[in-house]
């Protein structure tokens, strides 16, 4: 693979705004963090970002898994046991997201709570 940086041109500018609309897209990083971190059921998930709804959730959680980033597991059992994993495109974003919360956490601390405000 070449380097992403050697050209940067239309294609890469809109493959790059289309990953960080992925990202960026309310709840979507925290539920990529809380699996990361090992929560695997839906209630875990829930447990592990404050401020997510059920049926947010839900919805981001279709969304994730229709991009190749979450799997869902089902496991034939009474009740019925769902969890939900990183694949390895999933977990791969997750290294590069990282180190971007970690940024944001240090020069946007009050950011969020602003933007959240506007709406």
């Amino acid at each position: 693979m070449t380097n992403p940086w050697e050209t940067i041109d239309d294609e890469l500018c809109r493959r790059l705004i289309g990953s960080v609309e992925l990202v960026g897209q309310r709840w979507s990083s925290g539920i990529l963090l809380a699996l990361g971190r090992g929560a695997t059921r839906f209630s875990e998930i829930i447990a592990s970002v404050d401020g997510l709804s059920d049926r947010m959730l839900a919805q981001r959680l279709k969304e994730l898994t229709a991009r190749g980033l979450v799997v869902r597991s089902i496991t034939p059992s009474t009740p019925v046991q769902v969890r939900y994993h990183l694949t390895d495109r999933g977990r791969e974003l997750l290294s590069s997201l990282q180190p971007l919360a970690a940024w944001s956490a240090r020069w946007n601390p009050d950011e969020g709570v602003e933007a959240e405000a506007a709406l």
